[in-house]
């Protein structure tokens, strides 16, 4: 390691404990601090983050960068991450940065109640200058960009779905939009014939406590190296050897959890699964957004909802929770996969997300890029939504326009990656099962290790030192390809192949 880069290197490590310290301020935040903590707390997130950005954005992190030298294509790739991170921070400028701050958190903020009120004009008051900051956002990201870039909606794109262009990202949607309607209605018919409902009854929350972490367990997670704890909405984070996941609990509804700490294990073993060698750099970190949902969803819709795999953790289900000894493995998972459109995203199906998905793509892309206004989404919903789905939304911006949070910050480019992570794990593991020729048997097991060390050796350990497309590339023979997704709701649902 020569001793310009050896510099950037101590550099950015410095910026990784920053880092750590605020990853674990924000999950005590969300997770174990008492209401009255909330202002100091804030505070000291915001002196941190904002240390964090002013040594990110330095003079002396700019120089290094100009002046390093690379004797290895590792290095090569480290340093054009290391630059990426850079100009991705420094392209802002900070009265742009401050004036978005304020517009979202106030835009959030009153979004909370608006929604309860079904008030799209007093919302869209909020909103109007949200979006105009984000187009601000977007031009400047778009004119820095390293890499020429197709239009300003791609520069926001590309701080989420890194690699999958607007344009490619369109072409595969298009081919969703265009059949999974015609599916969704042959799914709706087969289940009419053997309705899938579980009766109401109440599964003690400790003991679902209990029965999650067996999940966990079972899917490889290591609690030497991480923990399991409730939130109101379940997510994942951490660093090597702490991932902390959080779930929620309903009494009525054992599955929702158990489907969300699927979720988030998938979400933590990549992270936990990701190059030791290159902590604390850039290179180190995960790809995307695309390939980091295609592991939470990997571990959630394909491991778990697996035919084979609810069969060996059936045992387990009935074991922590008695109510259910009058269920089969089967009627569970049927339960689990049962397919119904309805208006809210975070509630859908797996036949039906995506549709919801491509709606929000193609109004953000056409209003990040000046096509469309603001007050234009709430009929542009509508016409979208009964298209699609069959449900309108007219006059309900509660269930239709007015449900995400994410645009309320100026999140735009963020959504595409649930659905492009979809189709990435419905792709690997259709390469693991040809592979793996005897995967029905290893689940039924409960064995997955042979999937893990499949997603290390092939999507873990490469981290950010190649492209997202060419992970996929590399692993799977092609880029992402929406035939493997199709043909899995296919099997699932029509055949019941799985």
């Amino acid at each position: 390691m020569n001793n310009s880069y050896k510099k950037l290197v101590d550099q950015f490590s410095k910026l990784a404990h920053l880092e750590h310290a605020l990853t674990f301020l924000q999950w005590d935040h969300m997770v174990m601090m008492p209401p009255g903590g909330n202002t100091p707390r804030s505070a000291a997130i915001a002196e941190l983050t904002s240390l964090h950005h002013q040594e990110l954005t330095s003079s002396k992190t700019g120089e290094l960068l100009d002046q390093v030298t690379a004797e290895t294509a590792v290095e090569e790739q480290s340093i054009k991450e290391m630059r990426r991170e850079y100009q991705q921070a420094v392209c802002l400028p900070a009265d742009l940065v401050r004036a978005q701050s304020l517009a979202g958190s106030k835009c959030e903020h009153d979004w909370r109640n608006q929604r309860q009120q079904n008030d799209w004009p007093g919302f869209l008051k909020n909103f109007r200058p949200v979006v105009l900051l984000a187009r601000q956002e977007a031009q400047a990201r778009f004119d820095a960009a390293i890499e020429p870039l197709a239009s300003p909606y791609d520069a926001m794109l590309d701080l989420y779905c890194a690699g999958d262009s607007a344009g490619f990202i369109a072409n595969i949607f298009t081919r969703l939009k265009k059949e999974l309607p015609n599916l969704l209605q042959e799914v709706m018919e087969k289940q009419k014939q053997n309705p899938t409902r579980l009766a109401t009854s109440s599964y003690p929350i400790e003991a679902q406590k209990e029965l999650n972490r067996q999940l966990m367990k079972s899917l490889g997670f290591n609690f030497d190296h991480g923990r399991m704890d409730v939130s109101a909405h379940p997510f994942s984070t951490g660093c090597r050897g702490d991932q902390r996941i959080t779930t929620r609990f309903r009494e009525g509804d054992f599955l929702d959890a158990l489907l969300a700490t699927a979720h988030e294990t998938g979400h933590a073993s990549y992270e936990d699964g990701l190059p030791e060698q290159w902590d604390n750099l850039p290179i180190g970190h995960a790809r995307n957004l695309s390939l980091h949902e295609s592991q939470s969803l990997f571990f959630e819709k394909q491991i778990f909802l697996s035919a084979p795999f609810i069969h060996y953790f059936t045992s387990f289900i009935h074991t922590h929770l008695p109510e259910t000894l009058k269920y089969s493995g089967k009627q569970l998972r049927d339960a689990a996969i049962s397919v119904q459109p309805s208006y809210i995203r975070v509630e859908a199906d797996e036949v039906t997300y995506p549709l919801h998905v491509i709606l929000r793509f193609e109004i953000e892309k056409e209003l990040i890029n000046g096509q469309i206004e603001a007050e234009d989404i709430p009929e542009l919903w509508d016409h979208k939504m009964t298209e699609s789905l069959g449900l309108s939304t007219k006059d309900n911006y509660k269930d239709g326009c007015m449900q995400d949070m994410h645009w309320t910050d100026g999140s735009f480019g963020y959504f595409p990656s649930y659905t492009m992570g979809a189709l990435n794990s419905a792709q690997f593991f259709a390469t693991i099962k040809k592979t793996f020729p005897d995967w029905e048997k290893n689940l039924r097991a409960g064995d997955i290790s042979f999937i893990r060390r499949w997603l290390k050796e092939n999507i873990w350990s490469k981290a950010s030192s190649m492209a997202g497309q060419d992970i996929i590339i590399s692993a799977t023979g092609e880029k992402t390809n929406a035939n493997f997704f199709l043909s899995h709701l296919r099997d699932r649902y029509l055949k019941d192949l799985y």
